[in-house]
């Protein structure tokens, strides 16, 4: 607003404008407010002392001296920044318009040349106030009570890569866990894909420690490649698994992960709890995966540590109230793209809102996104948005990057109380949970670790009992170690029938008994039974039902066919031909989905395996899978090398089938296998079969008559009336034809890749 002086007699009247604090005198407003959020007055920032008046000699007619005043009137255009530290925050002068007096006429009179005395000592007053608050800031952090949970996607060592062009793509998981058993939520997702169907990835998953996995990957065709010894599903996984081999280093798994398919990302993660994996292309990534520490997965992949974020808090001295600080600093990555942390605050408050603040520092292109159940204010960089207000972005603040400068403005916003302080990495979604509302440091002791007793986890426990089924024996396996680290005590483990009790060896308890004892009940393809625990934490029995195939009922059938009617079986096939492979289950089970596994043809120990089908996927461009024939039996095509050396005679073709029960879950597998003979192109006193042999005796009968024909039609219309020509003169010709084409049906030509053709 705006006031003017009254004017002394004899004197020109002088008006001085008393202003609030100007653009330069303050931080930057934010242009929009909301109701619900209280804001910090603005600081009143120290202005340099400037004349007001033309004459500062004149007084005023209520007795005003316009000499005091224009020393004292603080100009809001003029920052007295010259007397601080470059750290240091301006301190208001001791003098504000509101102190001036009423002085004696006699002031009037004073001599100018005191002006600029009066000058010079009210601004050695101001150097003598505190240049810093950081100076008088006593603040020993300890560790404090709030839990600090957040996602991210910064690992320690991983990449991305974008494949397109590639049948499978696969993701490669580094789990490393401190714990001898740990838990582990793992959710796959993938966007729609508009006009193609969803591409079949093959997860791998590499842990040093045992893991009960809890996967959900609904609708999407997934294969997993695992230790079963050390990671176990709590619910036996409806996709298509498969061992993974043992080996001594991420290089060498990276290899063999290289021959089923591309790598699209990969990651190394430390003790994490849950694991979000998207398997959409990463649009800016490069065309192959490398492993470099600390890598950014971006949208990829998100994952949550599960000891959380280390808490500390303290009390800040010399400053009354209890208005207290939540502040929450996300440190820089190394991408610098743009993107939102959403920040959810819950604070435990009986009645009314907290007096707090939640101060949220970060990176320039970090916005916020705050959920707060709470009416507290934000101080926050860049921009913020509420979360009852989505529309509005609320532009931010510029605040300190480092620890005394955030503890600083704690202070310069009136709190006393510091009751969380916490550093994360570029987060997508930090969660903080305080049960102290307002005044009060809840601080965690630190001297002494003490392990709370725990509770036997049954539901893991339950988990482990995964029978297995061979030779007309059911046989379960527990390990000690496992229980023990489930901190249960199994005092008995039996069958229905407690008489079949476990046996208790070096580290395991055994339960097994054939497919006649211990209460089995035999179906004609499934044989049942249930499992008893008594533990000593509970007063009653955990009981789960087991069950077992019965294979022993199951008839496999392998056939080689060399053309795609299936309609004579062979069990001879020629280098450089195509053969067409059938495998038949009977009877079919309606409760049970057989799935091929795998299938290889063996050439002896001189020659390498042909890989034909690894984890129910053709390996290689000369093998195709083919529709199943309308009984349900599984089909496949491949086509055999032309050229080997040395050249195989002889070789083994084997499949195996895998037993999927759709009313529990469990996998078992049946192997079925077959020998062939193999013969070369012009082989000699090789056997032909059934279908050359029929092609060959229809062609030459074929050619026989036509020559016949032509011979006759030759006779007739060249022979004298009165004359007979012997024929003997004309079948040269002929039989220099049939040589020739004798001889064009017998050249074959082979290429390692392709079908024999004949010419």
């Amino acid at each position: 607003m705006s006031r003017e002086l009254p004017a002394a007699a004899g004197h020109t009247p002088a008006s001085v404008r008393i202003l609030g604090p100007g653009p330069s005198c303050r931080p930057q407003e934010p242009r929009a407010r909301s109701r619900l959020i209280s804001r910090p007055a603005p600081p009143a920032w120290p202005c340099a002392p400037v004349p007001t008046s033309p004459d500062p000699s004149a007084a005023t007619s209520e007795g005003w001296s316009r000499d005091a005043v224009a020393p004292a009137a603080c100009s809001p255009w003029v920052l007295a920044r010259a007397h601080a530290s470059p750290r240091a925050r301006p301190r208001p002068c001791p003098w504000t318009p509101d102190k001036a007096q009423r002085t004696e006429p006699r002031v009037d009179t004073m001599d100018r040349g005191a002006l600029p005395q009066v000058v010079a000592l009210l601004l050695a007053v101001c150097s003598l106030s505190p240049t810093s608050l950081a100076e008088t800031i006593r603040c020993d952090l300890q560790p404090a009570d709030p839990k600090v949970t957040y996602a991210t996607s910064q690992v320690s060592e991983g990449c991305v890569a974008q494949v397109p062009n590639t049948n499978l793509e696969v993701h490669i998981l580094f789990l490393e866990f401190p714990r001898d058993v740990s838990e582990l939520k793992l959710t796959i997702q993938r966007s729609k894909q508009n006009g193609t169907g969803p591409r079949e990835a093959l997860l791998v998953l590499s842990t040093n420690k045992t893991a009960f996995v809890r996967l959900e990957a609904p609708g999407i065709p997934l294969r997993l490649a695992y230790d079963p010894q050390l990671i176990i599903f709590q619910e036996t996984p409806r996709v298509n698994t498969t061992g993974l081999p043992p080996f001594t280093s991420k290089r060498h798994l990276f290899k063999w992960a290289n021959t089923n398919g591309s790598i699209a990302s990969a990651a190394e993660l430390k003790d994490p709890e849950s694991i979000l994996l998207r398997l959409d292309q990463a649009q800016t990534a490069p065309s192959s995966c490398s492993l470099e520490p600390h890598v950014d997965m971006g949208h990829t992949l998100e994952w949550q540590p599960r000891a959380g974020a280390s808490v500390r808090g303290c009390r800040l001295e010399g400053v009354a109230g209890h208005k207290e600080a939540h502040i929450l600093r996300v440190l820089p990555g190394r991408d610098t793209g743009r993107r939102t942390v959403t920040v959810k605050v819950e604070l435990s408050c009986a009645s009314g809102d907290p007096d707090a603040v939640l101060i949220l520092q970060g990176p320039p292109y970090v916005s916020w996104l705050i959920d707060a159940n709470h009416n507290i204010q934000f101080w926050a960089t860049g921009e913020y948005t509420l979360k009852i207000f989505p529309e509005r972005n609320i532009p931010g603040y510029m605040l300190p990057d480092t620890l005394e400068g955030l503890l600083e403005e704690a202070q310069r916003l009136n709190a006393s109380v510091v009751a969380s302080y916490v550093e994360l990495p570029l987060a997508s979604d930090v969660s903080l949970q305080a049960h102290s509302c307002g005044g009060g440091l809840q601080t965690s002791p630190m001297p002494v670790q003490t392990t709370p007793p725990k509770s036997c986890n049954q539901e893991l426990l339950m988990s482990l009992i995964q029978p297995t089924c061979s030779d007309d024996v059911m046989t379960l396996v527990l390990k000690k170690e496992l229980i023990s680290s489930l901190h249960c005590t199994v005092m008995s483990l039996t069958f229905w029938d407690s008489s079949c009790q476990a046996d208790d060896r070096d580290d395991h308890l055994v339960l097994r008994s054939t497919y006649s004892n211990c209460g089995m009940k035999v179906t004609e393809n499934v044989v049942s039974n249930e499992v008893v625990v008594n533990l000593l934490s509970s007063s009653s029995p955990q009981r789960k039902k087991v069950h077992c195939v019965n294979t022993e009922s199951l008839s496999l059938r392998l056939g080689l066919y060399l053309s795609p009617h299936f309609a004579q079986a062979s069990n001879t096939i020629e280098l450089g031909q195509q053969g067409f492979v059938q495998v038949s289950v009977s009877p079919m089970i309606p409760e049970h989905v057989f799935q091929l596994e795998s299938c290889h043809l063996d050439l002896g120990p001189d020659t390498d395996t042909v890989e034909l089908i690894q984890s129910h996927t053709a390996k290689g461009s000369c093998v195709s899978m083919l529709s199943p024939s309308p009984e349900g039996d599984m089909r496949f095509s491949f086509l055999l090398r032309g050229y080997m050396v040395p050249t195989p005679k002889t070789g083994t073709l084997s499949c195996t089938i895998a037993l999927y029960p759709r009313i529990w879950s469990q996998e078992v597998q049946k192997t079925v296998s077959m020998r062939l003979s193999i013969v070369s192109p012009g082989m000699p006193g090789k056997t032909l079969v059934l279908p050359a042999v029929l092609g060959i005796t229809f062609g030459a009968f074929l050619i026989g008559a036509l020559l016949t024909a032509a011979l006759w039609y030759i006779y007739l219309h060249t022979r004298p009336p009165s004359k007979r020509e012997p024929v003997v003169a004309v079948a040269a010709p002929a039989s220099s034809e049939s040589s020739s084409t004798n001889h064009s049906i017998g050249s074959t030509q082979s290429t390692p890749c392709s079908t024999s053709s004949m010419a």
